[in-house]
């Protein structure tokens, strides 16, 4: 089955927009919203998760970067979370066909070890996968509270990713196990000076999952830009749309002129 992919707006900036772990494109709705009229937008539904619930294809970043690029324009690609993965792929194996790249509370390697003290614990991932055997709900619970906490209003925001996530139905075990590895293992920290296109690498200043520090690193790699916003967590979509939107301001501008050259 080929990807769930829905396109939303009118704007002249083409903009493919991948969501996080156990989430759908759904997730994306205020910030489609403050884009629609600047910004034409493919919105994924990555595989196993929304309704892209029984595509067979695999997770694994550099097979969704192909599968996503064969069905959209050249574009700016935003990942948010465990998309930023696919992103940032994207950037370094398709050049061509990615025009820039906007990490949103993302970045090239998730779990913390001596080489990256930026990450989270591999603990808390490895926990995960163990969990996901034995409590599938209760996991997916405990994870989108962690993308909750340390929002302005973490209550509001744990209740809104809660009706967010299942709204187009339950990810497959199997992708939520793939998504644990691929956070496991990947790391494109030394790749990052290899991205030719223009970048921004956006934080929530009281992100708990990704620290606004290990994006702040990233962007100086890449030679790309940081924006910390500040009052928002791992989600700043719910409540920071605007702010989102005037963070990608820039990357608008180049891929405008580059369209209009």
């Amino acid at each position: 089955m080929t990807l769930h992919i829905e396109t939303h707006g009118r704007g002249p900036v083409p903009l493919v927009l991948m969501h996080g772990w156990a989430m759908h494109g759904g997730i994306f709705t205020p910030l489609i919203d403050v884009l629609a009229d600047q910004c034409t937008m493919y919105v994924v539904d990555l595989p196993g998760h929304g309704y892209s619930r029984d595509s067979t294809l695999p997770l694994a970043p550099s097979i969704c970067a192909t599968a996503i690029a064969a069905v959209t324009p050249p574009a700016l690609w935003l990942g948010w979370s465990l998309g930023g993965l696919v992103a940032l792929t994207a950037a370094l194996e398709q050049p061509q066909h990615v025009r820039g790249v906007a990490m949103l509370c993302a970045t090239p390697k998730f779990v913390r070890d001596e080489s990256w003290p930026y990450g989270s614990d591999a603990s808390l991932v490895r926990q995960l996968a163990v969990d996901l055997e034995t409590d599938y709900h209760a996991t997916l619970e405990r994870f989108i509270a962690l993308e909750a906490m340390g929002s302005a209003d973490p209550r509001a925001e744990l209740r809104r990713l809660r009706a967010e996530a299942f709204s187009r139905g339950e990810p497959q075990l199997r992708v939520l196990q793939e998504g644990i590895r691929i956070l496991e293992t990947t790391d494109l920290r030394a790749r990052l000076p290899q991205l030719t296109q223009p970048s921004l690498w956006m934080a929530g200043r009281r992100d708990r999952l990704v620290p606004p520090s290990a994006m702040q690193w990233s962007a100086e790699q890449a030679r790309g830009t940081f924006q910390q916003i500040e009052h928002a967590g791992h989600a700043p979509f719910f409540g920071h749309a605007d702010a989102v939107q005037q963070a990608l301001q820039p990357l608008f501008a180049h891929i405008t002129e580059e369209v209009a050259e």
